[in-house]
């Protein structure tokens, strides 16, 4: 059954391709449509629920949105919702995954109080009367140097509680087990598996 994913984000299609497996998602690029919402809300489940809406608005097929950013207590939560904009504002331009996380060791220089949470809010949207949201977390702190190739965004430079390990050092495998992505796809998962009518459909087909 196929999804439609409303993001740009290669990356993130690929891993969440990885945590729905069964179910096909399609980017708006992939058939070229053009899809660029303002993300004017004020927390990751609005922001979420935005970009679900606008892409549904326009295929009027399955969609699902995710919202996802790091939440660094010593910094007041940034970069929060602009975590994939972390900087660009500053600089003028945007910035390579690499510049954001050193960007963000610069800024927690001689900070003590290292702790951090990634949070995903997912929003999938089945029919105009089928909507629902889910969000998780993965406790964690921000190193003083980066490690690791695995991943993308900031892994170099979280270190995940439960796993006790940096997040780029983790197998993807690994990865998903912690993650906050990983948490709150497979609650979606299940969901799509057991909604009925949709899951159902899927079977089918």
């Amino acid at each position: 059954m196929k999804l439609y994913f409303a993001s740009g984000n290669e990356h993130k299609k690929k891993e969440m391709s990885r945590l729905l497996g069964g179910y096909t998602l399609i980017l708006p690029k992939d058939e070229g449509i053009e899809f660029d919402p303002a993300e004017t809300g004020n927390d990751f489940i609005s922001n979420a629920v935005i970009k679900a809406e606008a892409l549904y608005s326009i295929v009027h097929q399955p969609v699902i949105a995710d919202d996802s950013g790091l939440m660094v207590k010593a910094l007041g939560g940034q970069p929060g919702i602009h975590t994939a904009r972390y900087g660009e504002e500053e600089k003028g331009r945007k910035l390579s995954d690499k510049e954001k996380y050193m960007l963000l060791l610069e800024n927690m220089e001689g900070i003590e109080d290292r702790s951090a949470v990634f949070v995903t809010a997912l929003c999938l949207i089945l029919s105009d009367e089928r909507r629902y949201i889910i969000q998780e977390s993965c406790e964690g702190r921000i190193v003083e140097k980066p490690s690791g190739v695995n991943g993308f965004g900031y892994d170099p430079v979280f270190f995940i509680n439960e796993a006790n390990m940096i997040s780029a050092e983790l197998p993807e495998g690994d990865k998903d087990i912690y993650s906050h992505r990983g948490k709150a796809a497979r609650l979606m998962k299940m969901l799509l598996d057991k909604e009925e009518g949709y899951g159902k459909e899927r079977t089918e087909n």
